[in-house]
C-alpha cells in the first residue's frame, strides 16, 4: 500500500486501496501530459488508452456483464485521486463512470440495450455520454425543449440537431440525445452510434478544462432503429427506479481532486523555498502556516461533506430521494471551497503560480469551470432553502 493511501483516512478497505492506488498510478501518468493537452486544447487519447488498459472504463459496470460494479463511494473515491493528475482527463471520463453507474440503478434504458453497450465497456473500451446541451435551451438542468427534432422514419427516426458542450466527443462511437418530436409536445432519449449524418465540429476553446473535447456536435438526418430508441415521453414508461443524481457527484470529486493537487504543491513548494531574505523555508513563517491551515480546513471539509454524503446515498437505499438536497450541498461545498484552495495555494507561491511552467495557474482555471456544472449554486441555495422553509413549516403546525 502506497503512502498516499496508507494515510488517506477516506479509504476504509483492501478494495477502496486498490481503487486508490489504480488511479494514482494513472494520475502520474496524466499529470505528465497535462500541460502539453492544456496549451494545444488537444483531447488526451493516450490518456484514454491508459485508462482502457487498465480496465477503469467498466469501473461502474455491473459485475454481471464483466465490470467492477463500483459503488458510488468508491466511484468518488476514484474520480477524486484521478483528477489530481489532470482535471479535464477526470472530468470527461466521469461523465461516462457516472452515467453508467446512473443506469445501473435506474433501469432507464431497454434491457437488451444496455447490456449490448456493457459489454461492449467492457471488451472494447467503448465510452459513452448524454448529450443534451443546446445554445438555445441553456443547461438541461434548467428544463429547456431540445431543439434537435425527431422525425418518424421507416423502422426508425431521423434526428436532425446540434448538441454543445459535447464531452468526450473525439472518442465516442456512440451516444445518447433528447430530441424533440416533430409535430407534437412530446420529446424522446435516442441511442446514437457514430457513423453517416454524425459530425464533429470543434468549437470547444476555453479558460478551463481545455481537453475534454466537449465540442459541438452535428446530426443532420441521422438514422436511430426503434431498438435503440430509449424512451418517448408520450409513450408509456416500463418501471423504473427514479435517478436520485446520485452518479452526479463525480463533478465534485473532480474538483476536490484538482484542488488536492494545488495545496499539495503549494506546500512542497513552501517547504523548499528560501529566499535569501531568511534562513528558513517560508513554510516556517506564521502567516504560511495560516495559509496552509486554511487550506486544509477547507479540504477536509469539503471531502467529509462529500464522502459522507456518497457513503449514505449507498447505505440508505430507501432515503436517496431525501438526499437530494445534501448531493446539491456536496457538490455547492466542494467547487466553490475548491476555488478558495487554489486561489490560497498562488497566494503561497506567489507571483510565481501565474507562470504557466507551474501548474497552478492551469489549476487555477480548471476549478473555476465547476461553477457551470450542474447543480448550478442558486439551485442547491433554493433547494436548501426551501427544505428549511417546510420543515419549519411542519415542525410549527
Amino acid at each position: 500500500m502506497t503512502k498516499n493511501v496508507r494515510f488517506d483516512l477516506f479509504i476504509r478497505n483492501e478494495r477502496e486501496a486498490e481503487l486508490a492506488e489504480r488511479s494514482d498510478r494513472l494520475a502520474a501518468r496524466f499529470v505528465e501530459r497535462s500541460a502539453q493537452h492544456d496549451t494545444e486544447g488537444s483531447f488526451p487519447f493516450d490518456n484514454f488508452a491508459d485508462l482502457r488498459e487498465a480496465g477503469y472504463l467498466q469501473l461502474t459496470v455491473p459485475r454481471a456483464y464483466g465490470g467492477e460494479e463500483a459503488s458510488l463511494y468508491e466511484l468518488v473515491l476514484a474520480q477524486e485521486r484521478l483528477a489530481r493528475g489532470d482535471g479535464s482527463t477526470a472530468l470527461a471520463v466521469g461523465w461516462h463512470v457516472g452515467l453508467l453507474h446512473q443506469l445501473r440503478f435506474t433501469n432507464a434504458w431497454p434491457a437488451s440495450l444496455y447490456e449490448r453497450f456493457c459489454q461492449e465497456a467492457v471488451e472494447t473500451g467503448a465510452l459513452v455520454n448524454h448529450l443534451a446541451s443546446e445554445r438555445a435551451t441553456g443547461s438541461p438542468s434548467r428544463g429547456g425543449r431540445p431543439e434537435t427534432k425527431a422525425v418518424a422514419a421507416e423502422g426508425g427516426w431521423l434526428l436532425s440537431g446540434r448538441k454543445t458542450y459535447s464531452t468526450l466527443s473525439p472518442i465516442l462511437t456512440c451516444f445518447t440525445v433528447s430530441a424533440a418530436i416533430e409535430g407534437t409536445e412530446e420529446t424522446g432519449d435516442f441511442f446514437v452510434r457514430v457513423g453517416p449524418g454524425v459530425r464533429v465540429e470543434e468549437t470547444w476553446n476555453t479558460l478551463g478544462m481545455r481537453a475534454t473535447g466537449s465540442h459541438d456536435v452535428v446530426l443532420e438526418n441521422v438514422f436511430v432503429p426503434e431498438d435503440q430508441v430509449i424512451h418517448l415521453s408520450g409513450a408509456p414508461r416500463k418501471e423504473r427506479t427514479p435517478d436520485e443524481g446520485g452518479w452526479l457527484l463525480h463533478i465534485p470529486a473532480c474538483y476536490i481532486g484538482i484542488a488536492y493537487a494545488a495545496r499539495s504543491f503549494a506546500i512542497h513548494f513552501a517547504q523548499q523555498y528560501r529566499p535569501n531574505s531568511l534562513t528558513t523555508p517560508i513554510a516556517e513563517l506564521p502567516n504560511i502556516r495560516r495559509q496552509i491551515g486554511e487550506m486544509d480546513i477547507a479540504l477536509t471539509t469539503a471531502r467529509t461533506v462529500l464522502y459522507s454524503v456518497a457513503d449514505r446515498w449507498d447505505r440508505e437505499p430507501e432515503r436517496r430521494a431525501a438526499l437530494k438536497p445534501e448531493l446539491g450541498l456536496a457538490k455547492h461545498v466542494a467547487t466553490n471551497h475548491a476555488i478558495a484552495i487554489v486561489d490560497t495555494a498562488m497566494r503561497i507561491v506567489g507571483a510565481a503560480s501565474l507562470s504557466r511552467s507551474l501548474p497552478l495557474e492551469r489549476m487555477y482555471r480548471d476549478v473555476r469551470a465547476g461553477l457551470h456544472n450542474p447543480p448550478m449554486d442558486d439551485a442547491v441555495v433554493n433547494g436548501m432553502a426551501q427544505r428549511a422553509l417546510d420543515e419549519v413549516k411542519q415542525i410549527m403546525k
